[in-house]
């Protein structure tokens, strides 16, 4: 009962303080929002175009890229205004339909129709590409046109048949299949940054929180709890129970949000709980150790999201680990962050179970416990002197 009055007045104290409620609830959430939104990506290429013609071809034309999956299309009065969005990177590529394009098509000329980009960037170069694939099908229905009126067809009708035939022939489906390779990184946007967010900031927010220990210590109030029948062990297990709710409740705030809000999926329920149990055991030792290290709250404030970061840059949690050299990746696994995102890519990419993470559960436990012990002997001999 000593030990949970503790953890109570531990808990209250944190509450009044919106800084680090911001930090804890507020700032994981808006990450996980930017880091999720960029490891995304994006399937849609921005596309410009240029209409010199203003024919019924062109506006053919115009509307089979608006009509085309991966493409949007923006209007532009002119070739210089077109060029100038290229220049700005507003747009991944360009199209100029030049005039005369319908002309061309009914006399069987060739028609040059131009695709803008920058040569060295190479998301223009696969908007080009895939651009050049609607180009060769538009000009597909217009040789088939030319060469119904080499017989004396008609090309407008030539030209809509092929155009609805296309849409009945079968397509040859390419299908793509990687076996006897194990997926050693994290599906991208959200489920990207919700598990690693989530790791980066239990950790941070523990070690950070070795402030408020520093504080409580400076203040002597944990010499007047002594003062009273209580043991240095009370103390001890009464703010690691503090730590270890602080990190529980920052560890579901973010799988409620990522679930419900960004969709995240977070694998085998049964295994994704203990390793969020695990790590909010990393999370509390850390902090505790923390609050033992450190000799002034500023101390703690200033070093403490420093070390965080560190730790997680050096663990995978600002990029994957599978890119990084071999002697950084060893250098990574030196910290609890990179077995927590081993095990998180366990469960989300080759959807694992725990018998697949046990592994890495028990490096975590033991990082939390030595966490745990070290603070422990630390506090005492603190609280002793």
């Amino acid at each position: 009962m000593k030990a949970l009055a503790i953890a109570q007045a531990s808990g209250r104290r944190l509450l009044r303080d919106k800084r680090a409620l911001f930090f804890t609830i507020v700032l994981p959430i808006i990450l996980i929002l930017v880091v999720g939104a960029v490891a995304q990506g994006f399937n849609t290429f921005k596309v410009g175009l240029v209409d010199l013609d203003r024919s019924h071809a062109s506006q053919q034309l115009a509307t089979d890229l608006e009509h085309t999956s991966g493409l949007s299309t923006v209007r532009y009065p002119s070739v210089s205004a077109l060029n100038k969005a290229i220049g700005r990177s507003e747009i991944n590529a360009g199209v100029v339909i030049p005039s005369g394009l319908q002309t061309d098509e009914r006399a069987g000329k060739p028609i040059a129709i131009g695709v803008v980009a920058e040569q060295a960037n190479t998301t223009q170069q696969a908007a080009v590409n895939r651009v050049s694939s609607v180009i060769a099908a538009y000009g597909g229905r217009v040789q088939a046109g030319q060469f119904a009126m080499r017989f004396g067809g008609s090309f407008s009708r030539t030209f809509q048949m092929a155009g609805s035939l296309a849409t009945k022939t079968p397509r040859v489906g390419l299908a793509t299949q990687v076996v006897a390779v194990s997926q050693n990184t994290l599906p991208p946007g959200f489920e990207y940054s919700a598990p690693t967010e989530l790791v980066l900031f239990v950790f941070l927010t523990a070690v950070a929180g070795g402030a408020a220990l520093v504080e409580s210590r400076r203040l002597g109030i944990y010499e007047r709890v002594l003062a009273a029948p209580v043991r240095s062990r009370t103390i001890v297990i009464g703010e690691s129970v503090t730590a270890m709710l602080i990190a529980a409740a920052q560890s579901a705030l973010i799988v409620l949000v990522g679930s419900l809000v960004f969709g995240v999926s977070w694998g085998s329920p049964p295994a994704a709980f203990l390793l969020l149990l695990v790590w909010c055991l990393v999370g509390a030792g850390a902090g505790m150790l923390a609050g033992t290290l450190f000799r002034t709250p500023e101390q703690a404030s200033a070093l403490g999201p420093v070390i965080g970061i560190t730790f997680a840059m050096l663990g995978g949690c600002m990029w994957p680990l599978s890119i990084v050299s071999p002697a950084m990746r060893a250098i990574g696994h030196a910290t609890p962050q990179a077995w927590a995102v081993d095990a998180w890519t366990a469960l989300l990419s080759g959807h694992g179970t725990i018998a697949m993470i046990w592994h890495e559960l028990g490096i975590l436990a033991l990082f939390g416990l030595g966490f745990f012990a070290i603070a422990t002997v630390r506090a005492r001999r603190l609280f002793r002197t």
